[in-house]
């Protein structure tokens, strides 16, 4: 099943989580546990879901919607940057009776419960309704910072890759912007902002959204890099100091580097969890295998920090231990 032009989303209580995805199966399972039960609109086709067993798809449903451009030229906003990546543009208009939602790129992958950074949102101020990860965390030698042609948020601009959105006060805000005196309702806003900057956006959708909150940084919150590690993050040296102290959170495997040797750590996670068996035994189908794949990444800067990218699947290893050992067979009768 080809699942270019769909948006996949995953429901959490009033929570949703959404891709988008631009062609074949990027990969099969991006959650290695999950404490929740989910309402999944997953990137997954329906062979692919048969195979996984039922004590994992008990834990979700899933729908399809499709792409769907309610300003401008449909055409010129699936072109932008990557086929349908403007799509998470819309997501505020097309879900309308959806209040918050986790939008992630399909190069994504989930090393610790997807419901931790649900938590969050609970972060919010009143004036924030959205929040993503800084794009660089050196400003001197990032992008934004060098190249850019357009406004951007803060010192390094902010990456897009994975973002917390609450729909409903993005639909209700009216936004400062370049365009005019008075603010914007975020549908009315996007069209004269990409006609505005069209020829000065290298990034696409993601340009848009430093120029939007660049002009309302009073509307974003900032997490920490932990919770979208790319591999500017290590691949010159390690960067994200939150992610040295808590481990990676979630893994954006940009560029391309899950299907090439430039990141080899980055491929061996992707691959682990790719041919994950399903077994409840996480030390033998997942971390043990990982661990030999990266004692083969060590010639590269990333390599050099395996315990960065295995301190979450070790701490979801531990809590899997602890429910079944303590809660199926009982602190009374451990000795």
């Amino acid at each position: 099943m080809n699942l270019s032009n769909i948006i996949t989303l995953m429901n959490l209580e009033d929570t949703m989580l959404s891709k988008i995805s631009q062609g074949q199966i990027v990969h099969e399972a991006s959650i290695i546990k999950v404490q929740k039960r989910l309402s999944q609109e997953a990137d997954v086709d329906g062979d692919q879901l048969q195979q996984w067993p039922d004590s994992y798809t008990k834990k979700f449903e899933h729908r399809i919607y499709p792409i769907t451009f309610s300003v401008g030229n449909p055409q010129e906003w699936k072109k932008l940057f990557k086929p349908c990546a403007a799509q998470r543009l819309f997501l505020p208009v097309i879900l309308k009776d959806v209040d918050s939602l986790l939008y992630v790129d399909t190069d994504v992958l989930f090393l610790r419960p997807v419901d931790d950074i649900w938590k969050l949102l609970r972060h919010f101020n009143s004036t924030q309704l959205a929040a993503m990860a800084p794009e660089h965390e050196i400003p001197k030698i990032g992008w934004y910072s060098r190249f850019a042609r357009h406004p951007f948020y803060g010192a390094a601009g902010v990456n897009s890759g994975v973002m917390l959105m609450n729909l409903t006060r993005i639909r209700s805000t009216q936004f400062k912007n370049s365009m005019t005196p008075a603010g914007l309702a975020w549908e009315d806003m996007l069209y004269p902002l990409y006609q505005k900057y069209k020829n000065a956006i290298t990034w696409g959708d993601q340009d848009l959204l430093n120029i939007i909150f660049n002009l309302n940084p009073e509307c974003l919150y900032v997490f920490p890099c932990h919770w979208n590690y790319r591999p500017d993050h290590c691949m010159y040296g390690s960067n994200c100091k939150e992610a040295e102290l808590e481990g990676v959170s979630v893994l954006h495997g940009n560029r391309g580097v899950y299907h090439d040797d430039k990141q080899p750590t980055f491929k061996a996670l992707y691959e682990a969890i790719r041919d994950f068996p399903f077994r409840d035994n996480l030390f033998q189908s997942m971390y043990s295998p990982l661990q030999l794949k990266f004692l083969e990444t060590v010639h590269t800067l990333c390599g050099r920090i395996p315990q960065v990218f295995l301190k979450q699947i070790e701490k979801t290893m531990k809590r899997v231990y602890e429910k079944h050992v303590i809660f199926h067979v009982g602190p009374d009768r451990m000795h």
